[in-house]
């Protein structure tokens, strides 16, 4: 199944860097727009590997105070 994302990039030192706006932390770099591509769709995959591994856990919630 192929899902759509926004790819937000800009170009710092050389470097193509940019981040999925729909999907907090995939955040990646390249030397190139293609390179740059192929590095956000392997750490949005290494991602949701990762968070298919933590359902098969459990997770325990507890609420604590912090102060403001």
């Amino acid at each position: 199944m192929l899902r759509n994302f926004t790819l937000q990039y800009w170009i710092d030192d050389s470097w193509y860097v940019g981040k999925l706006m729909e999907v907090p932390g995939v955040f990646s770099q390249g030397e190139t727009l293609e390179e740059l591509e192929d590095n956000i769709r392997e750490v949005y995959k290494l991602m949701k590997d990762e968070e298919e591994s933590v359902y098969h856990t459990d997770i325990i919630t507890k609420e604590i105070a912090v102060e403001v």
